[in-house]
């Protein structure tokens, strides 16, 4: 989480693994475009400066955040991915209606990483307004989508990792 003292986008380049060969998928909500368009490009930009070529980057687009389960379950079924970034970005509102979301899209990401030998990567915002959000995706708080390149890169390296030692 971005906080005064965390920006989303600062790492040591020496602690991510080259991800050269390694296959991502992207997967963005439409819903907010503005932050979900700006961390992806965030998420796309830190992939290919660690190695995965953009030929290795498979990105799909759904309508909202509580679409991102199914479409990041598809993705993982029916195609050759070594992980997945879903991206999306829920602003509180009037209603309860965000926290119906944010519990499905959460559970439901969670509920993939269990069930799946691939990881799915949360980068989705949850925030109280617009500005929030904005600042995390590419403002003063860094980019979640950094974030959560460098997320996936080291936890497909584990996988990898893990796999070469059987």
């Amino acid at each position: 989480m971005a906080t005064s003292l965390k920006n989303l986008s600062d790492y040591n380049i020496q602690d991510v693994p080259d991800a050269t060969n390694y296959k991502v998928a992207i997967v963005v909500s439409e819903w907010n475009e503005e932050v979900t368009g700006a961390l992806c490009d965030g998420a796309i930009a830190t992939l290919k400066k660690h190695g995965v070529r953009e030929d290795d980057i498979l990105k799909k687009y759904v309508p909202g955040s509580f679409e991102l389960t199914h479409a990041s379950r598809s993705v993982a079924a029916y195609t050759d991915v070594d992980g997945v970034i879903a991206i999306g970005c829920v602003i509180r509102g009037d209603t309860p209606h965000f926290d119906y979301i944010c519990e499905g899209v959460t559970q439901g990401i969670a509920h993939l990483n269990v069930k799946y030998p691939i990881p799915f990567i949360y980068g989705v915002l949850t925030t109280e307004n617009q500005q929030q959000a904005l600042d995390r995706a590419g403002g003063i708080h860094g980019n979640k989508g950094d974030e959560a390149a460098i997320t996936a890169i080291k936890m497909i390296h584990l996988n990898k990792t893990l796999q070469a030692s059987k």
